[in-house]
């Protein structure tokens, strides 16, 4: 009797607690009662809602997982194989470019077989750039040597995060794992999920940190890993990689049966909705599944046997499983969300294909078709499409056409977008009012600039119909940069708000020329086009004016990730501009940490609660940073002293046409992320730069000049009178956290004092 009760409690169902939450919440979830050791992770929609719960649930003390802020996704990439490299449990989430970004540190994890879970929240991978869901960025996933989950539901999302590192950690497996679900589709919809209340159930599930394996722990026990190997040995190598994650098929099967006896839910390798006797099917992977099962009931009250299949694991490929389900089906038509561009259909089709090659029985016609691409919406519409092309093909006997794109929609000649003005260009920006002379003897250049109300009637260099925030300072402060600028300009914009809200297709904010390319590779990408530029005009291919300028556009913490670009471009010299709007944060992914964050300071991954206090160290000097490459021309400004940034920004010309690279910082209000009211805009920037938060100065030719000095015009005030206007850092000003205020007081002023001996030595 003992016996059968204690059989019983094995087998009994934990309890459970019932809600509504979104994909990203149940994977925050699962992280947190997992309760791992380290998280490397970079922001990116959709996935970096991930980061910012878990970062406000480690604010309340519900975790102990230390989250490291990466300076990108490569980055965090090596974070997390760095810690898994130690034994530690590892977890990251990442989405598009951003994955693609890391992906040449995938292979690598895998093939040294260490495991990890990493949620891939599936994105459109530009360009151009599309931040909604499609799986263009998985499929790059598939040859990775991960083991791939696929999850549905939100609820799905939360039971394969607790099985992936069941199944990562198997003794047969040791990969790393992937949980994909669809950005925005699953990831942000909220629906009814359960989860374990205790989380001491979900920690027995996944057993303790196993520690039989050479990690880089034990200084007794030294280890080298990642060793150079041969041909012969890496066959060796990657024929056991090769046969461990087709062991994660058998095992996956294993830790499913066991979970569903934990929690009562069941995740069979193929989700099969009414395939017993199917003639007609469909094979979706994710969201998109969910969406045709109600077509399959309509069908079916018609009296078409049709059905539904839809895999719960990809990596590996579960062949046999489908040969099985498709035994008996006569067309099949694939829906896929990305493209294999050239190969006749995307890259499930042809692995469809394959399995069903070594049946020699099996007659079923396979379509393909490529749909909902960038977040297109799948309606039940699309999938009754979907079904009468496949019942169409089962009645003739063969696929009409067996590949195709499904919902695209033939543009109108007649609807082309004309141009509002005509083009501004040349002597439309030339106001003929801005003096700049090298002054010979002193070696740094003279600038007379006119009153501000002079430069007034000179166009402006984006139109008004730009959909950024209110009181959003990037524009005012660029406009007013672009004044000090004559002529004309080829401008390249980062990935940021200001790309975001300047570029809506088919429509666009820019009178002149502008280029888009990633946060990590601006600064290449327009050495390029400069180089380019010159070039054909060497040789006479193009006629261009001798003063065109090229500036670079950068913010959002695009110095963060594209730091190692622009220290590139710095030092081969190309004769550009980049200008760093600082506004703090990623505020283009929704107000995340950036290198540029200052101390303190409360973002959506640096939550305010009572184990943390906002960011946990001191900001990123950049301007420092780029002036350690030794360029001609560094400086600093911001709109609230406007002739200062004039003036530099006419300097800035000069030396980008003359001499080399430049690089300036100016400082901008971000009142949505920022908790500031729009009014104090102006109020805030004084204050930063009064406080000596961000001192004006400018480095030409190697001497630091500073140009605006609060000490000397009795306007020296405490950080304290600039921190009250935000809310992300009033708390700053509360008692218990006096400690950290006065750290970060005292950072300012060594920053400050070393500026002024700079100032005061030219040679420092």
């Amino acid at each position: 009797m003992a016996m059968l009760e204690e059989q019983l409690k094995e087998n009994a169902k934990a309890e459970q607690v019932l809600t509504f939450e979104s994909g990203n919440e149940m994977a925050a979830m699962a992280a947190a009662q997992i309760n791992y050791h380290i998280m490397g992770y970079f922001p990116i929609t959709p996935s970096t809602e991930v980061a910012q719960y878990l970062d406000m649930m480690k604010a309340r003390g519900e975790h102990d997982i230390k989250l490291i802020p990466a300076d990108g996704e490569h980055g965090s990439a090596g974070i997390c194989y760095g810690a898994a490299a130690t034994g530690a449990r590892v977890f990251n989430a990442t989405s598009a470019n951003g994955f693609l970004y890391m992906i040449e540190q995938l292979p690598v994890q895998a093939g040294t077989r260490f495991p990890m879970v990493m949620n891939l929240v599936t994105r459109a991978v530009s360009g151009p750039l599309d931040i909604r869901g499609d799986h263009s960025d998985l499929y790059y996933g598939l040859n990775t040597g991960w083991v791939i989950l696929t999850a549905k539901t939100p609820q799905a999302v939360y039971d394969m995060n607790i099985m992936a590192l069941k199944i990562a950690e198997h003794s047969k497996v040791r990969l790393p794992v992937i949980v994909a679900y669809d950005g925005f589709f699953t990831s942000h919809q909220k629906r009814r999920v359960e989860y374990f209340k205790d989380r001491a159930v979900v920690q027995k599930f996944v057993g303790e940190c196993p520690v039989d394996y050479n990690f880089a722990r034990n200084p007794k026990k030294p280890v080298t890993i990642g060793a150079h190997m041969n041909g012969e040995d890496l066959m060796n190598n990657h024929f056991q990689q090769s046969e461990a994650i087709y062991a994660a098929g058998e095992v996956f099967k294993e830790v499913t049966a066991e979970y569903a006896k934990l929690s009562g839910r069941e995740y069979p390798v193929l989700d099969l909705y009414k395939m017993e006797d199917a003639e007609v099917a469909l094979f979706l992977l994710n969201s998109a599944a969910e969406s045709a099962k109600d077509v399959v009931d309509k069908l079916r009250s018609r009296g078409i046997k049709a059905g539904v299949i839809s895999p719960n694991i990809i990596r590996p490929f579960p062949a046999k499983e489908i040969r099985e389900a498709l035994k008996n089906v006569k067309a099949l038509l694939v829906g896929e969300r990305a493209d294999s561009y050239g190969a006749h259909g995307p890259n499930l089709t042809h692995e469809v294909k394959s399995a069903l090659q070594d049946d020699r029985d099996n007659a079923t016609i396979v379509l393909s078709r490529v749909f909902g691409l960038g977040g297109k919406d799948f309606y039940a519409d699309d999938a009754e499409a979907f079904f009468e092309l496949a019942i169409g093909a089962a009645e003739k006997g063969y696929a009409e056409k067996p590949f195709d794109y499904y919902g695209i929609v033939p543009g109108n000649p007649e609807k082309a977008l004309k141009p509002v003005i005509e083009p501004q260009y040349g002597e439309t920006y030339n106001s003929g009012l801005i003096d700049v002379k090298m002054d010979e003897e002193t070696g740094k250049l003279k600038v007379k600039i006119p009153p501000l109300r002079a430069l007034a009637a000179k166009p402006k260099r984006l139109g008004s119909g730009h959909g950024a925030c209110p009181g959003c300072g990037i524009f005012p402060g660029l406009e007013l940069f672009f004044k000090g600028i004559e002529g004309d300009i080829v401008v390249l914009y980062q990935t940021g708000c200001a790309y975001v809200t300047t570029t809506a297709y088919p429509y666009t904010s820019h009178k002149q020329t502008m280029i888009h390319n990633l946060f990590q590779n601006g600064a290449a990408t327009l050495s390029g086009t400069v180089e380019a530029f010159f070039e054909l005009q060497k040789r006479g291919e193009i006629e261009i004016a001798d003063d065109v300028t090229f500036v670079m556009v950068t913010g959002d913490g695009g110095m963060d990730i594209g730091m190692g670009s622009a220290i590139g471009t710095a030092l081969r010299g190309h004769k550009l501009i980049i200008v760093e709007y600082d506004n703090e944060g990623y505020m283009n992914t929704g107000s995340q940490m950036s290198y540029s964050t200052p101390m303190g300071h409360m973002t959506s991954t640096t939550s305010v609660g009572k184990t943390q206090k906002g960011k946990s160290f001191h900001h990123k000097d950049t301007a420092q940073l780029m002036a350690a490459a030794n360029i001609p021309y560094v400086f600093t400004g911001t709109e609230a002293f406007p002739q200062d940034l004039v003036k530099k920004g006419a300097k800035a010309q000069w030396y980008a046409q003359n001499v080399g690279t430049v690089y300036g910082k100016i400082l901008i209000t971000c009142p949505l992320n920022w908790k500031s009211e729009d009014r104090y805009g102006n109020t805030i920037m004084e204050a930063a730069v009064n406080s000596c938060f961000f001192p004006l100065y400018e480095i030409e030719q190697g001497s630091t000049t500073i140009t605006y000095n609060p000490e000397e015009k009795d306007k020296r005030v405490p950080a304290s009178e600039w921190l009250k206007y935000m809310g992300k850092s009033k708390h700053l000003l509360k008692e218990e956290n006096k400690e950290m205020l006065a750290a970060f007081e005292k950072e300012i002023e060594n920053r400050w004092q070393r500026l002024k001996a700079k100032h005061d030595h030219p040679m420092l």
